[in-house]
């Protein structure tokens, strides 16, 4: 996992987010394998360096700053999407 030693030197995208969840966020980032640090002036610094990581950020971020019915209404949304048949048989 990354462990910058000089959080301050990432580079990266400060990601926004309250001191209550800025650790639960940071070792949740870090479960997923995604460089971040905690910088002194209390930021969250992020790489993100592809797409993937994008999406996790930010449904990280999501899980733990949304308000519980943003998050359920989000899910039943989920089940109710159709997706495309996919063709398995190839």
């Amino acid at each position: 996992m990354f462990q910058s030693p000089n959080p301050n030197a990432l580079t990266g995208y400060a990601v926004e987010v309250s001191l209550g969840d800025r650790w639960r966020i940071y070792f949740r980032l870090q479960e997923l394998m995604i460089p971040c640090a905690c910088a002194r002036d209390g930021s969250l610094r992020v790489e993100v360096n592809h797409g993937i990581a994008a999406i996790l950020v930010r449904s990280t971020v999501q899980q733990f700053t949304a308000p519980r019915q943003d998050l359920v209404n989000w899910l039943e949304r989920c089940w109710y999407t159709e997706c495309p048949t996919a063709s398995w048989d190839s």
